[in-house]
């Protein structure tokens, strides 16, 4: 295992549920952690305070990363922090919630464009810095829809499972790099996004509960840490998919 202590990662969507925890849990192997937010300022310097109270460092970023100006600039000021982006975690995402027959193609386009085009912006903003070091790690958080349709609907199934072809890409691509790519698909994880929807219940799950957002973060520590794994899915979803 490559140790991460004096690494920089940055966590797109790392204000909250499962980006906080692997924010968090990354600052705890002593990792340098830009929080980037979307929208809400005190959500991510909460994130940062509770980093330096534990005697890590990390610094929370603006910025819409499904803007591609947006995205590069984002990667650019975290270099400018605290180094150039060593580990990359792909979690900005979003939930629409439509019926079928009520999907339209701004909520299509909306969701593809923030849960799977902005994946693709960061990782090319990052890229440069990591092929010129020969290191680096590509996180991607997808979800158990990629893999069984979940329980939103084919707008949010097809843009995680977008997710897992972009890290099959880079994996095969970066492999003789030193960089590794990686995905997580989790399911029903207890956060505000599971919570708000009443079709996610955990009735689904064959361990009969929801998962904790740590329980993704320590597969994040052990991704960034570890350069023999690449182009895998890793599945956090209490035995719902199997493979």
């Amino acid at each position: 295992m490559d140790t991460l202590i004096g690494r920089t990662a940055l966590v797109t969507g790392g204000s909250r549920g499962i980006g906080r925890s692997i924010a968090l849990a990354l600052a705890g192997a002593g990792v340098r952690v830009a929080v980037n937010y979307r929208a809400d300022t005190e959500a991510a310097e909460e994130v940062v305070r509770a980093i330096a109270a534990s005697g890590g460092e990390a610094a929370a970023m603006q910025a819409d990363v499904a803007d591609p100006r947006a995205a590069a600039g984002l990667v650019h000021a975290a270099a400018a922090r605290f180094g150039a982006v060593d580990i990359l975690v792909n979690n900005a995402g979003v939930i629409i919630k439509s019926p079928l027959d009520g999907l339209t193609d701004d909520i299509w386009n909306d969701t593809l464009q923030i849960n799977l085009s902005s994946a693709f912006h960061v990782t090319q903003a990052a890229l440069p810095g990591m092929r010129a070091r020969r290191w680096g790690r590509i996180i991607m958080l997808s979800s158990v829809a990629a893999q069984t349709g979940g329980v939103v609907g084919p707008h949010y199934a097809a843009s995680k499972a977008g997710l897992i072809g972009l890290t099959h890409s880079y994996a095969s691509l970066l492999a003789k790099e030193g960089i590794t790519a990686n995905a997580i698909s989790p399911a029903l994880i207890d956060t505000d996004m599971v919570r708000n929807n009443p079709a996610a219940t955990s009735a689904l799950i064959p361990i009969g509960r929801f998962g904790a957002a740590d329980e993704v973060a320590s597969i994040a520590v052990l991704l960034a840490g570890n350069g023999y794994i690449t182009g895998q899915t890793f599945n956090v979803n209490g035995g719902w998919y199997m493979s």
